[in-house]
């Protein structure tokens, strides 16, 4: 059997690579190099937030001499977190693009943002590479972020491994991890590392296909040593399951198997890579990234084991589909997976190359804009950094400045063969506030710096509340929408306030009146106005509005009954409780007189409506508020937390569904009022597991107890304004 890969020992201390050389890719003639498919590994770092990924990122970049110095989270010095949005909070918050080379192999890492208000900055990631690295505190094992990337990860088919970081750290547990991530995700999870020691004292591991042990030097660096005894039993446990997992990839290498034939360790490896590929082995690593140790076999493993770029689906303009291979030559189909709005330099658009090569100063097609772009100066991208390159090839991953039409999730394509890859599914929004402009001058530029902000993430949604008048932003958290908010005023310079939108309340009768009469009488110098009407109003519960006369012998002539109906219609626009709409109210004009020389069209306006603001007020007023029909899954442990919480929101539930897996889906009305923190609120009751959709479904009467208060609330606000 030959040497496993993880017996080289590079020197740490001299990097492997030039850090000043083409982002540590480049040639010996200084171009950056081109990879062919086959040499190319497009991984994501994935996890719940804090298990180490932008560590790890770093700890990849040092071993690889990219960097000659380890940065920090805390110090805001890492490669990955290069937004001041990130260095302020300490936190990944962008998807970030490290391209490394190892073994002769390049290695696109995506780091990703490992909280639930940044989830388009992985949902992009998964969209464009070949494998997932999740990652777990080896002190703490699955949290919620682990199981949602997993879910994401499994609907998508990707290879993927677990990567159980932080064993140096106090109350680490290997043991611990392994059992969490198996009770979760099955007994797919088969460790192909087993760490020598945790806490202060892990200090190597034993690869378990191979058999052989290693000891981490100060530099990360490996020494061979001897298999301690008390892992012997458990590292055959666990040889014997890798084994049976590759030979059953194959169907000539597991009847070999059963029949006791030797395997070699090549077609072990084979075997292996398949089962990956395929899902049905997820290896599992042990690192402490920031100490270096696991981090070259961890490189070796990508290189090894995870999947090269391999065919994809593209879809013609005829709408037939078929299969498209990484070939260089093929025709040009690149999918933009994530937008960068800059104010001095415009968009940067980030892509994936699947077939055909990508040159600078080309054009491509968008067919979801029906329109052609320009192909500007293409980038490697490492962090904030981007080098200049001439062209990108099939499993490539790289940058263009200035695109005019194409935005996230659309295709470059070629403009003689175009096709359309598969776009980008975001999670819909799930907070919404109202945001409005410090200044004038943030007023005049308010408009244009929200949608360079959709343009970078298209997890954020602007509308506008016609009755309230109020700008509205949306997204997926108060953190989502606050960071978003001060990059906007960082970027463009914009400033503004958020608070909760005001409820779109609405007004309506609740009894009928009969033959309510105004008369609007007005002498001037010259010609008078005079317009006098009877109208009866009655609710109407089945439609907004209806207007209807029964003149009689022409006392109201056919040309005003328009501006009658006209008057009415512009009263309703303010109802006479709290100054919300008016709906659900039939109107019937009964009655009236005219003057044959001042009446006008002015004039019976005017008196409908009078008419019908007194009438609304005679007719026992009452205020309605928007009910939502609420949506909301949650595994079963929680639904009683969540039933309970409901009850005090005023709900009414419409009935309880029990799904696969031990989760249960909620169905009930809720007024919006009680919603509009639903998004925190539910992810603290159910520890960020729980999610929820919500649709308009009805309007109904609010509790006189609660309209009080609406009303007093509403009135102050009038008189506020009007002072």
């Amino acid at each position: 059997m030959q040497d496993a890969p993880y017996s080289r020992q590079p020197r740490l201390e001299r990097p492997v690579s030039s850090p000043d050389s083409s982002s540590g890719l480049a040639s010996e003639e200084g171009t950056v190099k081109q990879y062919a498919p086959e040499r190319i590994r497009n991984v994501g770092l994935f996890s719940h937030g804090g298990a180490g990924k932008t560590s790890l990122t770093e700890a990849f970049l040092f071993a690889t001499g990219a960097i000659s110095r380890l940065g920090r989270v805390e110090d805001g010095t890492t490669v990955s977190d290069w937004d001041p949005d990130e260095h302020k909070r300490r936190i990944s918050i962008l998807l970030s693009i490290v391209p490394i080379e190892w073994r002769d192999h390049k290695i696109n890492l995506l780091d990703t943002p490992g909280y639930f208000d940044f989830a388009a900055e992985v949902r992009s990631a998964l969209r464009v590479v070949d494998a997932a690295l999740i990652l777990m505190d080896a002190t703490v094992g699955v949290e919620v972020g682990t199981e949602q990337v997993w879910e994401l990860a499994e609907a998508r088919g990707l290879p993927r491994a677990l990567v159980i970081n932080k064993m140096d750290r106090e109350n680490a547990s290997f043991a611990g991890a392994l059992a969490s991530a198996r009770s979760v995700f099955g007994n797919r999870i088969v460790p192909m590392q087993v760490p020598i020691g945790q806490e202060k004292a892990f200090r190597g591991f034993v690869d378990v296909l191979t058999g052989r042990a290693f000891l981490y030097a100060d530099n990360g660096a490996l020494e061979p040593t001897t298999v301690p005894d008390e892992l012997v039993s458990m590292l055959d446990e666990f040889r014997t399951q890798l084994v049976e997992a590759a030979c059953e990839s194959d169907e000539d290498l597991t009847l070999r198997y059963l029949e006791g034939d030797e395997i070699s360790d090549d077609e072990l490896r084979a075997g292996l890579r398949a089962a990956i590929a395929s899902g049905s082995i997820v290896p599992v690593f042990v690192t402490a990234a920031t100490s270096l140790k696991g981090v070259l076999p961890l490189l070796d493993a990508i290189v090894d084991f995870f999947p090269m770029p391999g065919p994809t689906r593209a879809w013609r303009p005829d709408g037939s589909e078929g299969e498209l291979a990484p070939d260089p030559n093929g025709p040009l189909a690149a999918v933009v997976f994530k937008t960068i709005a800059d104010p001095f330099v415009g968009k940067l658009s980030y892509f994936r190359v699947y077939s055909g090569t990508l040159r600078t100063d080309s054009h491509a097609a968008v067919p979801q804009r029906g329109e052609t772009e320009r192909i500007g100066q293409l980038f490697v991208v490492r962090g904030k950094e981007q080098t200049p390159v001439g062209q990108l090839g099939p499993g490539d991953i790289g940058a263009v400045a200035k695109l005019q039409v194409a935005r996230t999730g659309d295709t470059l394509t070629d403009p003689n063969r175009p096709l359309t890859l598969a776009g980008i599914e975001f999670p819909e929004p799930v907070f919404t506030v109202a945001v409005s402009p410090r200044t004038k001058t943030d007023l005049d530029k308010m408009g244009i710096a929200l949608q360079r902000l959709l343009e970078e993430d298209p997890t954020l949604h602007i509308g506008r509340e016609n009755q309230t008048g109020e700008t509205l932003l949306s997204g997926l958290g108060e953190s989502h929408i606050q960071i978003a908010l001060d990059r906007m005023a960082r970027k463009f310079g914009v400033h503004v306030d958020w608070s909760l939108p005001r409820i779109p309340y609405r007004e309506t009768i609740s009894v009928p009146v009969r033959r309510v009469e105004y008369k609007h009488k007005k002498q001037t110098g010259g010609h008078g106005q005079y317009g006098h009407v009877f109208l009866d109003l009655e609710p109407l519960p089945d439609a907004d509005f209806e207007f209807h006369e029964t003149i009689v012998g022409g006392v109201v002539p056919k040309q005003f009954i328009p501006a009658v109906e006209k008057g009415v219609r512009e009263a309703m626009e303010a109802g006479v409780l709290a100054g919300y709409p008016v709906v659900n109210v039939k109107v019937t004009l009964v009655d009236g007189s005219y003057h044959s020389v001042d009446s006008s069209e002015l004039s019976f306006k005017i008196a409908a409506a009078q008419a019908f603001r007194k009438g609304q007020a005679a007719a026992k007023p009452i205020l309605l508020e928007p009910i939502m029909r609420l949506q909301v899954t949650v595994p079963d442990a929680y639904t009683g937390d969540v039933m309970s919480d409901l009850n005090g929101k005023r709900a009414q539930v419409l009935g309880m569904t029990p799904n696969e897996n031990g989760w249960t889906t909620i169905e009930a009305l809720v007024p919006l009022a009680e919603l509009q923190r639903y998004a925190t609120e539910l992810r603290s009751l159910t520890q960020g597991r729980g999610t929820f959709r919500t649709e308009f479904s009805h309007y109904q009467p609010v509790p006189q107890h609660l309209a009080e208060q609406i009303i007093q609330e509403s009135r102050e606000r009038h008189a506020a304004v009007a002072s």
